[in-house]
């Protein structure tokens, strides 16, 4: 069967891991540790990738490529559009994870297709691979406080009182990318969208 390609949307380099906008690379990172998957990067390609087998042990496990574009974020699309093409997996068998200021911090949401909702990786994958006909798993950091402009919050840390629930909602989206690969995307929304 096809293998599934979940991409972790983020900022690549040291500079960046802790910024809100690289919670996507989190999540696909707390995915490849919980089975031993490293990261490697493969010649031609502007991403880093990790092969695993994740959900039920056996026959049931679904096969994935777990990636981190190495572009930066407004620019992810290129990287995506290479992954798909490499891999021979088409744009319905992706799952982007990712920040969304939109939705509050501690909620999660799942969904197949749609707008980018001002997401510049989102509007960078949609245009490089002609469709919005894939899966995301969408996690709240929120809007800025008072006038903070978006881009600098996105660009900052998450403050050290977040780190709890980051880290518990780093650990729920990856469980949500598990369920939506296993059992699809009405259950998974049942389970996990806030």
């Amino acid at each position: 069967m096809e293998p599934w390609l979940v991409v972790g949307l983020g900022n690549p380099g040291p500079a960046y891991a802790g910024h809100r906008h690289n919670i996507g690379y989190a999540v696909v990172e707390e995915l490849a540790g919980r089975v031993g998957a490293r990261f490697r990067p493969p010649h031609g390609l502007r991403a880093e990738i990790a092969e695993a087998r994740l959900g039920p042990i056996g026959r049931d496990a679904v096969r994935v490529v777990l990636a981190k574009p190495r572009t930066f974020m407004n620019e992810s699309g290129g990287a995506v559009a290479g992954l798909l093409r490499y891999l021979k997996i088409a744009p319905d068998r992706m799952v982007a994870v990712h920040d969304e200021l939109d939705i509050d911090p501690g909620q999660i949401r799942t969904k197949f297709d749609g707008g980018d909702n001002g997401h510049n990786g989102l509007k960078s994958i949609r245009k490089s691979i002609g469709t919005g006909d894939f899966y995301r798993v969408r996690i709240g950091i929120g809007r800025p406080p008072g006038r903070q402009d978006p881009a600098d919050f996105l660009l900052s840390d998450f403050a050290p009182s977040d780190r709890n629930w980051v880290a518990v909602e780093v650990t729920r989206a990856a469980d949500a990318v598990e369920s939506l690969l296993s059992v699809g995307l009405e259950r998974t929304q049942n389970a996990f969208n806030s």
